[in-house]
């Protein structure tokens, strides 16, 4: 059953949906369900915990390993048959040669990257639901609202609930692209493919130098806007903005050309990537001027920043699987609303306790192989979330 409500605008409607309260069984039904994905969720935390340990000490030995092996050059300009297949450090200006272009709209740069970013004046839909029990039913309250965008993809108005009066382009005149110089160097040095993709910093260019491209299109401050009135756009129109990324000339509007800091293999007069023996691939690139010692003090902690973001997750994965498994306990006392709340309390505390012990767990048997005394530790932090739970569950049993 569903009830519209109409506000009076046309960017604004409600709409109710009601159904009936889900049975026993139903509810019963879905619990089922849920504890399969718990399942398969519970397995995932397990793996992604255990690989994540193995990934993070393989890191840490390759970036010690390349520190001990890195060679720094005094200068960009001349290659040394001596440093052939070894681990070199260089620091300098990108050079390309030659300037990447536009020419639908006249425009050129000396840059590693230019980017076309096109954007359409567009109906975006937002909704906003609340559900609410009335006479023995579910019912959803949804509240959908209308707004025009400048969007960087086409918005499907066909999805929306209500599409008349807020329809959208199927498709856009002009196509965002990016442009790459093929030929990207520090020096008599050419990067490699791997390290130019670590060249992704990208400014908007100020298109203020520039004249109208074309008849029909408008330059307003750092856009060219395909529209009859880029103060008041209409649903269709476009306008385009343009970004770089790795100035490699100098400029008389955006300055001198950017400088990098690589660490990678020399091979000839490419710079590629650097395979250590821990299973490892060093290809390092960095803004700016950076020592060695700066350089991997930044991928330490980047490897270290990386290794807590998947134990967090590891561990949420673990809490959630196991909530959805125990969630049936929740739904078998329903319908006693106050043993209701306190086995909800219970399966959370359950749920955080056996995560962070499996957690600990897992990430133990990770290190067992690398560092067997911390391993050992952990492993026996593990148990002290189970006994903390098991302590004070005894007093109330005396009680």
């Amino acid at each position: 059953f569903q009830q519209f409500s109409d506000t009076g605008s046309r960017k604004e409607h409600v709409k109710i949906t009601s159904e009936p309260k889900p049975g026993f069984l139903e509810r019963l039904s879905e619990t089922s369900g849920g504890m399969l994905i718990g399942l398969v969720t519970f397995l995932l935390a397990f793996y992604v915990l255990f690989t994540n340990e193995g990934r993070a000490l393989r890191t840490a030995k390759s970036l010690d390993e390349g520190l001990s092996l890195v060679v720094p050059l005094d200068s960009t300009h001349s290659i040394s048959q001596q440093n052939e297949g070894r681990l070199v450090h260089l620091a300098g200006a990108l050079s390309t040669s030659k300037p990447l272009f536009d020419p639908s709209y006249g425009l050129s740069i000396q840059a590693v990257k230019l980017k076309r970013n096109v954007e359409m004046y567009q109906w975006v839909e937002y909704e906003d639901s609340k559900e609410y029990e009335e006479d023995g039913e579910i019912k959803k309250e949804t509240k959908y609202s209308y707004n025009t965008e400048w969007k960087s993809e086409v918005v499907n108005s066909r999805n929306f609930d209500r599409e008349i009066g807020h329809k959208n382009p199927s498709a856009m005149a002009v196509e965002s692209f990016t442009a790459v110089s093929p030929n990207v160097q520090v020096g008599s040095f050419v990067l490699s493919k791997g390290l130019v993709d670590k060249i992704d910093d990208f400014k908007q260019l100020s298109l203020s130098h520039l004249e109208d491209p074309h008849a029909d299109v408008t330059r307003r401050e750092d856009y060219f806007y395909h529209s009859d009135n880029p103060r008041r756009p209409e649903v269709g129109d476009l306008r385009v903005s343009f970004f770089y990324a790795g100035l490699s000339g100098d400029d008389p509007h955006l300055g001198s050309a950017d400088r990098v800091t690589v660490i990678a293999r020399q091979r000839g007069d490419q710079l590629v990537p650097y395979h250590t023996k821990s299973g490892d691939v060093l290809e390092i690139l960095y803004p700016g001027d950076l020592s060695v010692e700066e350089v991997f003090q930044k991928e330490q902690e980047s490897n270290t920043m990386k290794t807590w973001a998947l134990r967090a997750a590891g561990w949420l994965s673990m809490f959630v699987g196991i909530s959805l498994m125990t969630r049936i306990f929740y739904t078998l006392v329903d319908w006693f609303p106050v043993v209701r709340e306190l086995v909800n309390v219970g399966l959370k505390a359950f749920a955080v306790c056996v995560a962070s012990s499996l957690s600990l767990l897992t990430i133990s048997v990770g290190w067992l192989f690398y560092r067997p005394l911390w391993a050992l530790l952990l492993a026996l932090l593990a148990a002290v979330p189970i006994l903390l739970a098991r302590s004070r569950v005894l007093p109330k049993k005396q009680q």
